[in-house]
């Protein structure tokens, strides 16, 4: 028995149909006015919160915060695992083209994972009313990526692009091991590895890009350019899903290389002036990620390390 079929055996009830399809208009969360009602409600709360906190010490909420963490690292998995096991027969029987490209590959139980990978884009907005309440700088990177990738699930779930597994995947695999990264250092763990989340992230956003650039070639070749350009095939989604899904993608695969140049490659320029060529590095290390991690597990989040999706 699958573990999609276990927890299905275990289930109390049998949800409604717009509780596991997206139907536009009835699905929560699928109308155009809340979607971008609820986005814009979270940048109001999050500059409300920090002009609120302007006259008071920061919060620590530690439990609260390691418990957020570890929810969305242990969901994360579940859902990586669960749509593995459901998009690798399609690709061992039908070949990696169909399994990224065919209409058939989007399965109503693959729609129902891409629907809760969705609303966990909404769980992941307290990142940064937490990172408001500790009085944490909000960056453009953080507060830009964690809206739009929302809006980036709810595009490809109207245009029911049949690649999305490939980019959630990626992205949930990145998240299962950020999110551990972030609950263990709200705990006060040392990790030396902080850098490496976002070379994560790089290299996910590297890779998301040649499918969806084929993606896109393909269908744009199949559906509007049929017969003039070559193409294997049509890649189901629509034009805006397309679009944007190249725009966004391509925009975060720029945002965090500058990122990471800007916080890390001027770290270790830095390191020997300050601490001496003898144990520059040693001491760059041993103080850059201590501190790091004691100066709030959080900060890393404000400066944009967090995904997905």
């Amino acid at each position: 028995m699958s573990l999609a079929d276990l927890l299905l055996a275990n289930a109390p009830s049998t949800l409604p149909p717009h509780l596991y399809s997206f139907i536009l208009g009835q699905t929560p969360l699928s109308a155009n006015t809340v979607v971008f009602g609820t986005l814009a409600g979270y940048l109001a709360l999050i500059f409300g919160i920090q002009a609120a906190m302007k006259n008071h010490p920061p919060q620590r909420l530690t439990t609260l915060f390691q418990a957020h963490n570890i929810i969305l690292s242990a969901g994360s998995l579940l859902l990586l695992v669960l749509l593995l096991e459901e998009i690798v027969p399609i690709i061992w029987k039908a070949g990696i083209f169909n399994a990224m490209c065919a209409e058939a590959s989007w399965t109503p139980r693959m729609e129902f994972y891409y629907m809760i990978n969705y609303y966990l884009k909404y769980l992941e907005l307290l990142d940064t009313v937490f990172l408001a309440f500790k009085k944490k700088p909000l960056s453009f990177l953080h507060v830009f990526h964690h809206s739009a990738t929302a809006l980036l699930c709810y595009s490809q779930l109207i245009g029911k692009t049949s690649s999305s597994w490939i980019i959630i995947s990626l992205n949930l695999t990145v998240h299962v091991v950020m999110y551990y990264y972030y609950y263990a250092t709200a705990g006060g763990a040392k990790m030396w590895w902080k850098k490496y989340l976002t070379m994560m992230q790089i290299i996910q956003f590297v890779i998301d890009l040649f499918p969806v650039y084929f993606g896109t070639y393909s269908y744009f070749a199949a559906t509007h350019y049929d017969g003039v350009i070559p193409h294997m095939g049509n890649c189901a989604t629509s034009d805006t899903a397309a679009l944007f899904g190249c725009g966004l993608l391509t925009s975060y695969l720029g945002l965090f290389i500058n990122f990471y140049l800007q916080t890390y490659k001027k770290t270790s320029f830095e390191a020997p002036r300050t601490n001496g060529v003898a144990n520059g590095h040693a001491n760059g290390s041993a103080n850059g990620h201590a501190n790091s991690s004691a100066n709030g597990d959080a900060n890393c989040k404000a400066n944009g390390e967090m995904q997905s999706d």
